[in-house]
């Protein structure tokens, strides 16, 4: 993924410890020179008044798929999808809050084909604490449900190795197989792998094997109502006793 996103993104998260991204349009470019399996995504600014040139050129530079980021109405959405033309294929990522209150008319748009929700911007819009409170407290399940009535494929958020985390990896692997989640954003841990093999050869071994810790885990889940059930009561427990520790140490302060 070469992430081109930057308008408002330091004004929204300057303060937090967040990826800000310093790709240029020209790594698309480099980075389609040396891919031969895997698909090219390319994360676009929100829409302005430079975004047709912004997506021709990503289109011209080989992306595979275009990622929208902090749209709010369904005419930016239709308005995006018109600029990329069917040229690539395209993925929403929903992040804002008006965006899940207008979401029933913005999968009305013709064209939606993917859609990621995105838990930092969302949880930031909405003044929460923690970003798992959107898993908690509801707001995923809502959205899932509208998006699968339409058979869109969809995913939420990110996820560190099984075993390590805050909130532990495995229960929000559980959240993903109960609503119907095909796709999930690898976490800044899984860089470690990489810091902490001797060879390339080691590094891609490592990743394989985290990875599939990741797939036989889901295949475990697949259809595991009771499993769901008491993985989301416990992920509720944990969300809600985090929060309270945050709010107690601000108060504190």
């Amino acid at each position: 993924m070469v992430d081109l996103e930057i308008n408002g993104k330091v004004k929204r998260q300057g303060h937090l410890d967040t990826v800000i991204s310093r790709h240029a349009i020209d790594d698309v470019g480099k980075l389609r020179s040396v891919l031969s399996t895997s698909e090219l995504m390319v994360r676009v600014n929100p829409i302005h008044a430079d975004s047709r040139t912004e997506i021709d050129r990503c289109v011209d530079l080989g992306a595979d798929r275009i990622m929208l980021p902090m749209f709010t109405t369904a005419s930016e959405v239709a308005q995006f999808l018109k600029l990329v033309g069917g040229r690539t294929k395209t993925c929403l990522l929903l992040e804002t809050p008006a965006s899940v209150v207008r979401l029933e008319s913005i999968l009305e748009v013709p064209g939606v084909e993917e859609i990621h929700i995105g838990l930092n911007d969302l949880h930031l819009g909405f003044g929460l604490s923690f970003m798992f409170e959107l898993v908690s407290g509801g707001v995923i399940d809502l959205c899932s449900r509208a998006i699968n009535a339409r058979s869109i494929k969809f995913g939420f958020g990110g996820i560190a190795r099984l075993g390590t985390g805050v909130l532990p990896s495995d229960l929000i692997l559980s959240e993903h197989s109960r609503i119907g989640s095909s796709q999930v954003i690898l976490s800044r841990d899984f860089q470690n792998i990489f810091v902490d093999a001797k060879t390339p050869q080691d590094a891609e071994r490592a990743l394989r094997r985290e990875i599939n810790k990741i797939r036989n885990h889901l295949a475990q889940l697949k259809d595991d109502y009771n499993s769901h059930r008491d993985n989301r009561e416990i992920l509720s427990r944990i969300v809600h006793e985090y929060v309270r520790q945050r709010a107690d140490i601000k108060q504190a302060a």
